[in-house]
């Protein structure tokens, strides 16, 4: 059948769905003139491509093709939704680059696949006319330095960002519902991204106190492909105005967004665990200077990412007074796992507590509250640790973390970033030359504690059962991080951070700050008048920012010691993963610039993988090579390995290659 071609704009500049970075760009095809109407920048079409019959995205129109051979006409137009507005394509266009990405695999994380039932859904009626808004009382910001004046600004229409440090006791679900309830009563849009379900449903709930159900836009994948097509139409359309999800739907093309929230930033779950591994912190942050929306990194501790963001003068800092803090602080102390006095309490002894955690536990259930219990989850990961005074062994070279290699203790220390051996390592603190590995990973049972408090009822949550909340009585709650319950109608009365070492020895660069983190997130459900014991040394810096419920001080000490140490954030660290021989191929033809350093080949860390299979024999072991560069450089180095990424796939290997930029985790 013969096509008439569009007598306005015939060609279509598309971008196949095809997930190939040497594919990874424009291809010119003609436009039929009863397409025209719909084949609009921002809609899917379906192309012929190499034989076969694949999606696209419209990318633009054109009076003329720059092609000299003969174009195919669009099979067909899929639908005249424009999924992929413009400000959503430049987003995508800014994040390929500098995650050395392939643009497909953005669109395909950033737009729902299409579901036709959920096009003949309602996305018209505006939003004020689907439930009654309650103006909201937006007095909890109040309580925090300059939070007026941030408040002030976000509904006024200003740009302003704030990195926000919840403080002790606060509802921080509730603080920002009301201020999204607020931008979209005004007409503008806001979009919340939390890291779980769980807090998705926290945010929900709170919403519901201020504004009408269907008012409240979710997106999350737990929902089926028809109802998360559906939200994503009523975004697109200007009818969901308050967005709230996790990971994906930082990419929610909200209309007139005003303000992006990101809650809980350090936390993997925001980071796409598909190519090329996008954070969610890095889309707001883009959406914030793209379309000049205000932006909050919020949560209990601080990364160094947005330490950075705000010791560039590109954000500001969001905490409560000192006198707030204590107020509403739980008294938070620490007791070391060599408590003499442990000696002497046989019970202590066996649950193997401090005194002073089980005396804390003991008066809270008493008082008929609960207590919470928090244990790393069980693991094994093994580094090297000094044998005397337990600090983490570091290479002199790179600082990269020291492993013992297949070898097993007899072999010389070596670093996991750069490969060196260094077998007259000497610790930087107390100058002993032993070194230790460090089995992190335990088991504290409810049994355990069961038997030293044993009136009591125990609960557990963590792993594939996490409870959402317990009652308002005396009860032993051991939790992992991040599953620990909220007490329904109340607070704990004491909680026990146990095995302190377990979080802050792993061979990860952000494990203390983590380990931080995950305190604080405990320390805020106990009530202010509670008590907080860790079971970790005094004089340890993290136990006294703890207690100083100081995460703006502790991430600036982090971050310049990783300036000093030329750690991510300070520096821009990408990691390439292939077989031995596949490594050395993919540098040979990959252009890096001059201020680039390499660093590697080493072993990939325990416990990660490359998916994919090859001839081990033929091209060697899986293997790892990290790239530094300055911030001043990332972008160059994002192209880079972009174009390096497109040699290689045009080469059509036979194994296979990843690329990750600034990974949460470099080993």
């Amino acid at each position: 059948m013969s096509s008439t071609r569009a007598s306005d704009r015939p060609i279509a500049r598309v971008l196949p769905m095809l997930g190939l970075a040497q594919l990874d760009r424009p291809f010119d095809y003609l436009v039929a003139e009863e397409d025209s109407a719909a084949a609009q920048p921002g809609v899917r079409v379906r192309v012929r491509f190499a034989g076969r019959l694949v999606d696209a995205v419209v990318l633009e129109r054109a009076t003329e093709s720059g092609h000299e051979g003969q174009l195919r006409f669009i099979e067909r137009v899929i639908s005249p939704e424009v999924v992929a507005p413009e400000r959503l394509r430049m987003l995508i266009d800014v994040l390929a680059e500098r995650y050395a990405g392939t643009r497909s695999d953005i669109y395909r994380a950033a737009i729902p696949a299409r579901h036709a039932k959920a096009e003949e859904t309602d996305t018209s009626t505006p939003w004020d006319e689907l439930g009654e808004a309650t103006e909201p009382d937006l007095s909890a910001w109040s309580a925090y330095e300059h939070g007026e004046s941030f408040v002030d600004a976000v509904v006024g229409g200003k740009l302003a960002r704030a990195a926000w440090q919840v403080a002790p006791g606060d509802d921080w679900a509730g603080a920002l519902a009301a201020l999204a309830a607020k931008v979209a009563i005004d007409g503008s849009g806001a979009l919340i991204v939390v890291p779980d379900q769980r807090d998705v449903d926290r945010v929900e709930a709170a919403l519901k106190e201020l504004v009408g159900p269907r008012q409240i836009t979710t997106l999350t994948a737990s929902q089926g492909p028809q109802a998360r097509y559906s939200r994503y139409l009523s975004v697109l359309h200007g009818q969901g105005r308050i967005v709230v999800g996790t990971r994906s739907a930082a990419f929610a093309p909200v209309d007139k967004l005003s303000l992006i929230a990101v809650m809980f930033d350090g936390d993997d779950s925001l980071v796409d665990p598909r190519a090329p591994y996008v954070h969610a912190r890095e889309v707001a942050t883009t959406r914030s200077g793209l379309e000049r929306a205000s932006l909050v990194l919020g949560g209990f501790g601080r990364t160094a990412e947005a330490q950075l963001l705000v010791e560039s003068g590109w954000m500001h800092d969001l905490v409560a007074p000192r006198e707030v803090i204590r107020a509403r602080s739980p008294y938070i102390h620490a007791a070391g796992d060599s408590d003499f006095a442990l000696e002497r309490d046989p019970r202590a002894k066996q649950a193997r507590l401090p005194s002073a955690a089980f005396q804390a536990a003991g008066k809270a259930l008493e008082e008929n509250r609960p207590v919470l219990f928090q244990v790393p989850r069980t693991g094994y990961i093994q580094a090297l640790a000094c044998g005397q005074c337990r600090t983490p062994s570091r290479c002199r070279w790179c600082n990269g973390p020291l492993g013992l290699p297949s070898g097993g203790e007899a072999a010389a220390p070596t670093c996991r970033w750069c490969g060196r051996m260094d077998p007259a390592h000497v610790c930087p603190v107390c100058g002993s030359r032993r070194v230790r590995a460090v089995v992190l990973g335990t088991e504290r049972t409810a049994e355990e504690l069961g038997r030293a408090f044993a009136k009591y009822r125990v609960v557990t949550s963590g792993g594939e059962r996490i409870l959402d909340s317990v009652e308002q009585r005396a009860a032993i709650v051991v939790a992992t991080p991040g599953a620990e319950p909220e007490v329904s109608g109340g607070a704990y009365g004491a909680a026990v951070l146990l095995d302190a070492w377990a979080l802050m020895q792993r061979p990860d660069l952000r494990a203390v700050e983590d380990t931080l983190a995950k305190w604080m997130g405990a320390a805020h459900l106990v009530a202010s008048d509670g008590e907080v014991v860790v079971a970790a040394e005094p004089s340890l810096s993290v136990v006294q920012h703890l207690i100083r419920w100081d995460a703006r001080g502790f991430a600036a000490q982090e971050l310049a010691q990783r300036r000093d140490a030329r750690f991510p954030p300070a520096v821009h660290v990408a990691v390439v993963d292939a077989p031995r021989d596949a490594l050395e191929a993919f540098f040979s033809r990959t252009e890096l610039p001059e201020h680039a350093e390499l660093l590697g080949p080493v072993d990939l860390p325990g416990g990660v993988g490359l998916p994919g299979t090859w001839n081990v024999a033929q091209h060697g072991p899986a293997q790892r090579m990290l790239v530094r560069s300055p911030l001043a450089g990332r972008t160059a180095l994002g192209r880079a390995l972009r174009a390096g990424r497109v040699a290689w796939d045009a080469s059509k290997p036979e194994v296979p290659l990843r690329v990750q930029v600034n990974p949460v985790d470099i080993g």
